[in-house]
C-alpha cells in the first residue's frame, strides 16, 4: 500500500473544495440570485396604481407583450387598478426599459446575450439590456422586487448586474407516458420564463403513447396516442407562446428505441414485425427500429421534416437511451448486415443508425441532441450529450470534444430534498477528498450489498480513513461508478453514519461495524433499504490491498466552455394535468438558481427561505398552481370534510423520496399508466419543510438543551400532530381512500409522544433503560417504513433526540 507524509495532502483538500470567501450576498428575496447586487442607501421605489413604465431603444411586439405582461403582474401582486401604466407624454415613467438592439436572429439560439442590469432609487427604476433576452429577465427581478412593506407596495433601491453562468437552462416535461393539456403546458412556459429558464424540451414520443399529429404518418397520432395528441396548430401556437417569453422549444422523438407507440402504427418498421399495441406498463420494452431497411430511414427522414417545419429551433432531440437490444440480437437480417458493415455489438449497430439519423437532420438544418448512450466519436462535434447516467458520463464525452448538458440530480419526478438539487452542480468536479493513507493513519474498507424491490441490488465498498488525532475522512465506490467523497462520518451509540449524493440522491449509510460484519440500513431520500456486508480489507488485516476505484472525470479549464448547463427531468409516471405543478415549483427555482447564479451562491438556508419566498410569488404573480394541486388533492381525500387534519397530517410524513413510489407501485400494483394517482401522496410536496425545521430545532436542542426557543419550537410542533390524531381518525375511518394511511396516522402520533418524552429524559439527566431504548427504536425503524408510497420523515429527528437521550 503506497503511504504519502501528511503534509502533502492539506493543500489538495483545500484546493479541491470551494475557496473560503464571505458569504455571498443573499438579502433580497430573489431566485435565481444576480450576479452582482449592491443595495443603495435611499428609501425604496414606491409602486402605486399611478405607476407607468415606459420602453425606450429597440422596440418589438414581444417587447410590447412584455410591457403589458409586467402591468398585468403588478396589478396582481398590488391589487392596485393601475390608471395609466404605459407612460404617457408628460409624466415621467416610474420605470424605463432600454434595449439597446435585437436580436440577430429571429430564431432564438443556444448562446444568446441574457445580461441585464437594474437600478432602483426612490424615484425610478432604470432596466437595461443589449438584448429583448435579457430584458425579460430583467422584468421579472423587477416583479420578484416588488414588497408589500409598511410604507406600500414597494421595491428597494438597489443596483443589479447580472447575466447567467450556464447559457442552457431548460426543462424536460414528459407528455408521452401520461398527457398533460396545451394550457397547463403553457403555464408551467410562464413558470420556466418567470425562473429565468430558456429551454422547454418536450418529450413528445414514448412507449405510451406518440403526440405528435403527422400528416405522412398519420396511424402515429391515430393509433399510437389513445386519441390524446397535439395537432400542428396547438405545436406550433405553443411555440409562438414559448417564444414571446424568450423560451426556445425543443422536440424530442425517441428513436429507435421506446418505440412500441411506433409499433402499434407501423410495426413494418420494426426489427421483429408483428402486432403490437401501445405500451401501458412502465420501463424499457423491445419494439425496435430496424435499421437495415430502407424505409425506415424514410420515415424517419419524413417525420424529421415535419417536425422542423414545427419547431424552428437548431436542435432536434432523438432520445437515443435505453435501447434494449433483443430485437437485433436475434433478428438474422440484422446480424447478417451487421457482419457486412464490420459491426461487432449492438452498440456498433447503433452508432451506426445515429450516424444515418444525423444526416437526415443535417439534411433538415437541424443539430441533434441524445442521451448518454447516442455518444460515439464518429459522430461530429457538433451533437449535444444531455446526461442522465451523470457528471462522468457527462465529463468523458466533454474531455472528447463534445458539448453537453445535465439531468442527473435533477429528476424532480423523484421527490428530492430541494438541497439535493443545489449541491448538484453542471461541472465536473474531482474527487472532494484526499483518499490517501497516510503516516500514523489507519484505514479499513467494508463491502456492502443493499437489495432493492426493482432493479439490481445496490453494492460496492466503503473506506474509513482515521487520522492521528481521531478525524475521519472517506470514499465510497459504488460498483461501476467513480469514487466519491462521503461526509460527517460520526459513530453514535454503535451506529456508524455518512452521507453523500448519488445518482440516487442524498444517501446516507447507517450502519453497525462489528465481528467484522456490516448490518444495517441505506437511507435513499427518506427510505431506507436493508444493508449487510462485512469488512474485507484494512490495516489490521494482513496482505489487505488497498481499495481502487476510477476516479470523477474532472475537466480542464479550457474544456469547462463545452458544459452547456442543465435541465429540470420531469418524467410523468407520476404526473399528471393536475399534480405537475405541486412536482416542479417551487423547487424549480432552486436548479434555475444551479444554472444561473454563481457558484459560490451555496448557501441551503438562505435558498430555503427564498424557495418559499418564490412558492407565494409564483402564486400570485405567475399563476402556477403548486398550491392549488395540493388543496385539490386534498379535498378530494377529504370528500367534503375539513381538510385541516390532513394538512397537519402533511407537516409530518413526506411522499417516499427518489423512485421508491415506483418501486412500490412496482411491486403491489400493475405499474402501469391505471395505476391511480390519488393518493396521501400524491397531494403532498416533495418534501416538509416543517420536518425540516424540526431537524434544525432538535440539533439546537442537542447542542444546548437549555435553548428555550428550540425546546418551545419542539414541543409545540409535535404535540400539534398529537392534537390532530382523533379528528384525523374520524376522518380516515370514513373514507375508503384514507384507510391505508391510518398506520401512518398512528405513526405520526406515537412518534411525536416519543419525542416529547425524550425531550423530559434529556432534561432530566437520567438514563433510558434498555428496553424503553428497544422499544424506542423499534417504534422509529417501524415509521421509517415506507407505508402506502409515504414516510413518516418527523421519526429521522425524534431519533436524533433518542440518541442524545442515552
Amino acid at each position: 500500500m503506497k503511504m504519502k507524509p501528511l503534509a502533502l495532502s492539506l493543500s489538495l483538500i483545500i484546493s479541491a473544495f470551494p475557496a473560503l470567501a464571505d458569504k455571498p450576498n443573499t438579502d433580497l428575496q430573489l431566485m435565481p440570485y444576480p450576479q452582482q447586487v449592491t443595495l443603495g442607501d435611499s428609501e425604496g421605489l414606491v409602486v402605486d396604481r399611478n405607476f407607468s413604465a415606459k420602453l425606450t431603444g429597440f422596440t418589438s411586439e414581444r417587447l410590447e407583450s412584455a410591457m403589458q405582461r409586467l402591468n398585468d403582474r403588478i396589478e396582481r401582486q398590488t391589487g392596485f387598478f393601475l390608471t395609466t401604466p404605459i407612460q404617457t407624454a408628460g409624466k415621467t415613467p416610474q420605470l424605463i426599459i432600454n434595449v439597446k438592439a435585437g436580436s440577430p436572429t429571429d430564431v432564438q439560439q443556444e448562446k444568446e446575450d441574457e445580461s441585464y442590469s437594474l437600478n432602483v432609487t426612490s424615484t425610478q427604476a432604470v432596466l437595461t439590456a443589449n438584448t429583448p433576452y435579457g430584458a425579460l429577465h430583467g422584468i421579472e427581478t423587477f416583479l420578484q422586487l416588488l414588497q408589500n412593506t409598511p410604507k406600500g407596495a414597494e421595491i428597494p433601491a438597489v443596483s443589479i448586474e447580472d447575466s447567467p453562468r450556464f447559457p442552457w437552462r431548460g426543462a424536460l416535461i414528459d407528455t408521452s407516458r401520461h398527457f398533460i393539456p396545451v394550457d397547463v403546458i403553457k403555464r408551467q412556459i410562464d413558470g420556466l420564463a418567470s425562473a429565468k429558464f430558456n429551454t422547454f424540451h418536450w418529450h413528445l414520443t414514448d412507449d405510451q403513447g406518440w403526440r405528435i399529429e403527422s400528416l405522412a404518418y398519420p396511424n402515429l397520432h391515430e393509433k399510437g396516442s389513445d386519441g390524446l395528441y397535439y395537432t400542428r396548430e396547438q405545436m406550433k401556437d405553443v411555440v409562438a407562446y414559448a417564444k414571446n417569453l424568450g423560451i426556445r422549444v425543443i422536440p424530442e422523438v425517441d428513436l429507435p428505441g421506446h418505440a412500441s407507440a411506433i409499433a402499434a402504427a407501423y410495426p413494418e418498421l420494426m426489427t421483429e414485425v408483428k402486432e403490437y399495441k401501445i405500451e401501458r406498463k412502465w420501463g424499457v420494452h423491445e419494439p425496435l427500429l430496424d435499421p437495415t431497411k430502407p424505409e425506415v430511414y424514410t420515415f424517419i427522414d419524413k417525420i424529421i421534416g415535419e417536425v422542423a417545419e414545427l419547431f424552428p429551433d437548431e436542435y432536434i432531440h432523438i432520445g437515443g437511451d435505453e435501447v434494449n437490444p433483443k430485437q437485433w440480437n436475434e433478428s438474422k437480417a440484422v446480424q447478417t448486415f451487421m457482419a457486412e458493415k464490420g459491426l461487432k455489438d449492438a452498440l456498433e449497430l447503433h452508432a451506426f443508425f445515429n450516424q444515418e439519423v444525423e444526416e437526415i437532420l443535417k439534411k433538415h438544418d437541424r443539430k441533434m441532441i441524445g442521451w448518454d448512450e447516442t455518444y460515439h466519436p464518429d459522430l461530429p462535434k457538433s451533437i449535444v450529450i444531455q446526461s442522465w447516467r451523470g457528471h462522468d458520463s457527462l465529463g468523458e464525452s466533454a474531455n472528447d470534444g463534445y458539448q453537453g448538458i445535465l439531468s442527473t440530480g435533477y429528476y424532480i419526478d423523484q421527490a428530492q430534498p430541494a438541497a439535493m438539487h443545489y449541491r448538484n452542480d453542471p461541472m465536473p468536479k474531482p474527487l472532494q477528498v484526499d483518499d490517501e493513507v497516510h503516516t500514523d493513519e489507519s484505514w479499513e474498507t467494508w463491502q456492502f450489498e443493499a437489495p432493492r424491490k426493482r432493479g439490481s441490488a445496490v453494492t460496492g465498498t466503503f473506506t474509513l480513513i482515521t487520522a492521528k488525532d481521531g478525524t475521519r475522512r472517506g470514499f465510497i465506490d459504488y460498483k461501476s461508478r467513480s469514487r466519491r467523497a462521503v461526509f460527517d462520518i460520526e459513530t453514535t451509540q454503535g451506529i456508524t453514519s455518512f452521507w453523500m449524493d448519488s445518482w440516487m440522491g442524498q444517501t446516507k449509510p447507517r450502519v453497525e461495524l462489528q465481528g467484522g460484519k456490516l448490518t444495517g440500513h441505506m437511507v435513499v431520500g427518506n427510505a431506507q433499504y436493508v444493508m449487510t456486508g462485512q469488512k474485507i480489507a484494512g490495516n489490521d488485516i494482513q496482505n489487505s490491498q488497498y481499495p481502487t476505484a476510477p476516479y470523477p472525470v474532472a475537466l480542464k479549464k479550457e474544456q469547462e466552455h463545452l458544459i452547456l448547463g442543465g435541465e429540470v427531468t420531469l418524467w410523468a409516471e407520476n404526473v399528471k394535468d393536475d399534480t405537475i405543478d405541486l412536482r416542479m415549483w417551487p423547487r424549480s427555482y432552486v436548479i434555475a438558481e444551479r444554472l444561473w447564479s454563481a457558484e459560490t451562491i451555496t448557501d441551503e438556508n438562505s435558498m430555503y427561505e427564498r424557495m418559499e419566498t418564490m412558492g407565494n410569488w409564483a402564486t400570485v404573480s405567475v399563476g402556477l398552481q403548486h398550491e392549488w394541486n395540493a388543496l385539490v388533492g386534498m379535498k378530494r381525500l377529504a370528500s367534503g370534510q375539513d381538510i385541516r387534519p390532513l394538512q397537519v397530517l402533511a407537516e409530518a410524513v413526506e411522499q417516499a423520496q427518489y423512485y421508491h413510489r415506483h418501486h412500490e407501485k412496482s411491486t403491489y400494483e400493475n405499474y402501469d399508466r391505471f395505476d391511480p394517482l390519488n393518493r396521501f401522496a400524491d397531494a403532498l410536496p416533495p418534501e416538509s419543510l416543517e420536518v425540516r425545521q424540526l431537524n434544525k430545532n432538535v440539533t439546537a436542542f442537542i447542542v444546548n438543551p437549555k435553548d428555550s426557543t428550540a425546546k418551545i419550537q419542539i414541543v409545540e410542533q409535535l404535540q400539534s400532530w398529537i392534537d390532530n390524531n382523533d379528528a384525523l381518525i374520524t376522518m380516515i375511518d370514513g373514507n375508503y381512500l384514507l384507510k391505508d394511511i391510518k398506520p401512518v396516522a398512528k405513526h405520526v402520533t406515537q412518534v411525536s409522544q416519543l419525542g416529547l418524552d425524550l425531550i423530559k429524559q434529556i432534561e432530566s439527566g437520567k438514563s433510558l433503560t434498555t428496553s424503553d431504548i428497544d422499544a424506542a427504536k423499534n417504534l422509529l425503524n417501524d415509521a421509517q417504513q415506507i407505508q402506502d408510497e409515504v414516510v413518516v420523515s418527523a421519526a429521522y429527528p425524534v431519533e436524533m433526540l433518542l440518541h442524545a437521550a442515552y
